[in-house]
């Protein structure tokens, strides 16, 4: 590896990082706690439906975050196939970082409190907004490896999982922010239809 390699890559880590800190300094500039207020640490929160949900580094919406690491790659491969890999990873990592912060705004916090099953939803942890930038930089890589087919093929088992498992995925979450569903469904999601 020459000097111009070495120099690059050490750009995009840099970027990377720069990009991580950037958004735990919003975040937190927008009220949110830097861990989960309950005076304890855990990595991995099994519960979509807890107090915990969204305020240690990793929960069942992690899952989400990673198909959004596969949708920037597609969308990033399709608009800039010219754009050498590791800035593809950088603007990954900055779109994602982007919706963290907008998804912690007052606007987007009362937004899922009204339409969705996240009622007493109140934004997530600065660790956690991390762990679902991890969580988005782990399914670009993913995505990247596997190609569009196969790719696809896990979006749509991770999807049924989700919607499975705890009654929720990046479709429906996208789709009740975004129009108005039927009430049936918020009921169904909390468990009571």
């Amino acid at each position: 590896m020459n000097s111009f390699e070495k120099n690059e890559r050490w750009r995009i880590v840099l970027s990377a990082l720069a990009i991580a800190g950037l958004q735990t300094l919003i975040v937190r500039f927008e009220g949110q706690p830097w861990w989960c207020k309950c005076g304890g640490a855990q990595l991995w929160i099994g519960s979509a439906f807890s107090e915990h949900t969204s305020q240690h580094l990793v929960d069942p919406y992690s899952f989400s975050h990673v198909l959004h690491g596969f949708l920037f790659w597609w969308l990033l491969a399709w608009l800039t196939p010219r754009l050498a890999l590791g800035w593809q990873f950088v603007c990954a990592l900055a779109l994602e970082a982007g919706w963290e912060i907008l998804e912690n705004s007052p606007w987007v916090i009362e937004r899922y409190r009204a339409a969705t099953a996240a009622v007493g939803y109140s934004g997530d942890s600065v660790i956690n907004t991390l762990g679902d930038l991890g969580s988005a930089a782990v399914g670009f890589w993913i995505a990247r490896w596997l190609g569009w087919r196969w790719a696809l093929a896990l979006l749509i088992a991770i999807e049924l999982m989700l919607l499975i498992t705890i009654r929720d995925n990046l479709t429906l979450n996208v789709l009740m922010l975004l129009v108005p569903l039927p009430p049936g469904l918020k009921e169904w999601q909390q468990g009571a239809a």
